[in-house]
Formats: C-alpha cells, sequence, structure tokens
C-alpha cells in the first residue's frame, strides 16, 4: 500500500495531471476560455505539447467551449456593465477567443441595442449628476459613455434624449 507521500509525488512528477489539476481549478473559480487555460497551464511550467493534451481533454469533456464562453461574457458584459460591442469584441480577443466565434457572437448586437445598452447606463449616471453644473454633468457622462466603448454618433444621440447639453 502506497503512502499519501509516495502518492503526492507521482502525481506531481505526473505533468498531464498536475497541468489538469491546474486546468480545473481555474474552471472551478470561473468560466475561462481555451486561450486563458492554455496561458496559464504554460505560465505555471506545462509544455506546450501538454497544455494542448490537458485542453483537448477538458474541450472534449464540454469543460472548455469557447463559443459558450464568448456567449455568456459578451451577454453579461452588456447587462451588467452596459459595454459597447467594440469593448467586448477587444476583451474576447484578449482571451484568446478565434476572430469566427467573436463575428458569431457579437454580430446579433445591433445599433438599437447599443443604444439601449448606453442609455440605461446614462440614466443611471446622470442621476448623480443632477447637481453638477451642466457643462460638468456633459463633460463626465460623455467621458463615461466612451470608455464604455460607444460611438460618438450613439453618445450624441443619448446626451440628447437627456436633455444634456454642453451649456
Amino acid at each position: 500500500m502506497s503512502s499519501s507521500n509516495e502518492l503526492i509525488e507521482e502525481v506531481e512528477s505526473d505533468p498531464y495531471s498536475v497541468a489538469t489539476t491546474i486546468a480545473l481549478s481555474a474552471l472551478g473559480r470561473r468560466a475561462r476560455s481555451r486561450g486563458e487555460l492554455f496561458t496559464l497551464l504554460k505560465k505555471r511550467g506545462a509544455t506546450e505539447e501538454v497544455a494542448n493534451a490537458v485542453l483537448f481533454r477538458l474541450q472534449e469533456q464540454g469543460f472548455v467551449n469557447d463559443y459558450e464562453f464568448a456567449r455568456y461574457w459578451s451577454e453579461s458584459r452588456q447587462r451588467t456593465k452596459k459595454l459597447a460591442r467594440r469593448i467586448i469584441i477587444s476583451e474576447l480577443r484578449s482571451k484568446g477567443i478565434s476572430d469566427e466565434i467573436i463575428e458569431w457572437i457579437t454580430s446579433d448586437i445591433s445599433d438599437e441595442t447599443e443604444f439601449e445598452n448606453a442609455m440605461k447606463f446614462a440614466e443611471r449616471k446622470a442621476n448623480s449628476y443632477q447637481r453638477l453644473e451642466p457643462e460638468v454633468a456633459y463633460r463626465r457622462l460623455h467621458g463615461a459613455l466612451v470608455r464604455r466603448g460607444f460611438s460618438g454618433s450613439v453618445v450624441s444621440r443619448v446626451l440628447g434624449e437627456l436633455g444634456i447639453s454642453r451649456s
């Protein structure tokens, strides 16, 4: 019968098992893209071959699915952060999602959806700016919308509909 120390040494000497444990631990905290997991495994010392083998197996088992990850990420970022399409595209790209999947996922974010997200965000923000001078409120709200990635035309339309001007 093996002692627990021998068992630990055996697991630690198996790079595939170590990499699998690292990947599953990371997935236990939150969903991750294949690219994020690959970067993590390489950073933690896994070879490219081991990392790819582990990720292939996790994809087969349904633990890693870039399409589902990207869909969830996009919906979540629109719902909670009210981010524009181009910011979501940038975030997905930084997480190693392929351009093809990014296009599938973000193609349904219409101009009207962007406007609605910008409007909801701006309405929330505008309440906290009521006591400010109109010029200051305009500048802050304009900046906040631009930082969220909304286009100039969307920002102008939102500010116009809220009646916030530079005055």
